[in-house]
């Protein structure tokens, strides 16, 4: 025969072991306050972007993209561009497009990509 043994704490008991595992998380339970959930950050680069300047490899997924072009907002100024760098100067375009439709483009690591106007580029790959 086994003997088993009981705990019981009281109501009060229970919320001091409470607190005190809520206080080690460090959150001030006296005022009320739960503690804050924190999404984790997307992980690796996107293989999805809108208007901006992505560096590929980084920001965003090497490969080719497509577009279904102007974003109704702004036709005809879809506009897109692989680049050397960031300076935005003329001799750092590698290519460049203004399509009026659907429109594919592949970018490789290191470079930059710079869109405007443009419904999103997704992946292909």
């Amino acid at each position: 025969m086994t003997a088993t043994a009981t705990a019981t704490m009281s109501d009060q008991q229970v919320l001091d072991a409470a607190q005190k595992v809520i206080a080690s998380m460090g959150t001030d339970v006296s005022a009320g306050v739960e503690p804050a959930v924190t999404l984790p950050a997307p992980v690796g680069p996107l293989t999805t972007v809108g208007p901006g300047t992505y560096l590929v490899g980084e920001d965003m997924k090497a490969g080719t993209y497509k577009t279904a072009g102007p974003s109704s907002s702004s036709i005809p100024n879809c506009y897109w561009s692989r680049n050397t760098n960031d300076s935005g100067e003329f001799n750092a375009i590698i290519a460049n497009g203004t399509p009026d439709g659907q429109s594919r483009v592949t970018v490789k690591k290191g470079e930059v990509f710079t869109t405007s106007g443009c419904t999103a580029w997704e992946a292909t790959n």
